[in-house]
């Protein structure tokens, strides 16, 4: 049987491949976790493992709300819900588990790459909201965005990896 990943060549299919690689990282980093292990801090960062998981969940869906909404998706530093929102996807609440986040995590990874697959235009842009973090009158690609996505699950799995040796020592590499 053929996948729709392995009938993509080229761009699109690079793209697909960059981000498996990278939430495979960030996933196995956070395998066999207990719930309490995920929400422990273990460093002086405030980071933590299930914390960084719900944090790049987020921010992939955001930039794929981005690359199909607008920059209206993304709410902005004047948007008080959207950055309460945003200051919570860093730690785990009393009621979420590691696995429901994980979960949640694999639904938005299949949005985005059903994105990757079908968007018609890679080349297609949006005007990007009105933020200090962002250039003004600044506008990014589909193309742009998914780099982002890939760049951002990268960053965050060296991260998550640091975090999980800090805890028990087990390294994602090496």
């Amino acid at each position: 049987m053929t996948s729709a990943t392995s009938t993509l060549t080229g761009e699109r299919a690079d793209l697909l491949e960059a981000l498996a690689t990278h939430r495979y990282f960030l996933r196995f980093t956070v395998q066999g976790l207990t719930d309490e292990q995920a929400r422990q801090r273990t460093t002086a960062s405030e980071l933590t493992l299930g914390g960084l998981v719900k944090h790049v969940a987020h921010t992939e869906r955001s930039w794929a709300d981005f690359i199909v909404e607008g920059p209206a998706a993304m709410g902005g530093p004047d948007d008080s819900e959207q950055m309460a929102a945003w200051a919570q996807e860093f730690s785990m609440g009393p009621d979420e588990t590691l696995e429901s986040i994980l979960a949640s995590y694999e639904e938005v990874a299949a949005r985005t790459d059903e994105l990757v697959r079908t968007l018609p235009d890679l080349d297609v842009t949006q005007p990007l909201p009105q933020a200090p973090w962002f250039p003004p009158n600044g506008v990014r690609s589909a193309r742009r965005a998914f780099l982002h996505i890939v760049a951002e699950t990268a960053q965050h799995a060296g991260h998550a990896d640091i975090l999980r040796e800090s805890l028990d020592g087990q390294k994602t590499m090496g």
